[in-house]
């Protein structure tokens, strides 16, 4: 399960460590390919087990093809998906093009959102954004217990 936020930086190779606990998570998936794409809003990116992002995929595919929604969400998200591997020592290498799209400089945030994924945040941003949504906190949650959570 990814869960937390966990403070890092990326070395000037573009190498991203990622924490023992979303390794532990990872190795649930038994392999090291993973989808890194940027969020939809380009604010951070997304890092997909190969297996998660299968789910995904497969989701997208059982919907009407010559849907005008279908085939946008493959052009403005699929479309700029990377497969990247995590390494023996744990690392990850973020492409330049990705990390310039969603801002990211040397230090960042790796949030835990779920059990299928994770993001990368540019620490600044990632704080600003949490700082700006306190006061949703409440919101939020009553938003998601009247779903059912």
């Amino acid at each position: 399960m990814f869960l937390g936020r966990h403070r890092h930086t990326i070395d000037a190779k573009g190498r991203l460590s990622v924490p023992a606990r979303f390794r532990e998570a990872l190795a649930e998936y038994q392999g090291d390919e993973l989808v890194v794409v940027p969020e939809i809003h380009d604010r951070c990116l997304e890092v997909h087990p190969m297996e998660e992002w299968r789910k995904l995929s497969a989701r997208l595919q059982d919907q009407p093809r010559f849907s005008a929604d279908v085939r946008d969400a493959g052009r403005l998200y699929f479309s700029r998906a990377h497969e990247i591997a995590l390494d023996g020592v744990g690392r990850i290498l973020l492409p330049p093009d990705l990390r310039e799209q969603v801002g990211l400089g040397k230090d960042v945030v790796l949030v835990g959102l779920s059990l299928s994924y994770f993001e990368i945040w540019d620490r600044g941003r990632f704080e600003e954004f949490d700082r700006d949504n306190r006061p949703r906190r409440q919101e939020i949650q009553d938003g998601l217990a009247n779903k059912g959570v």
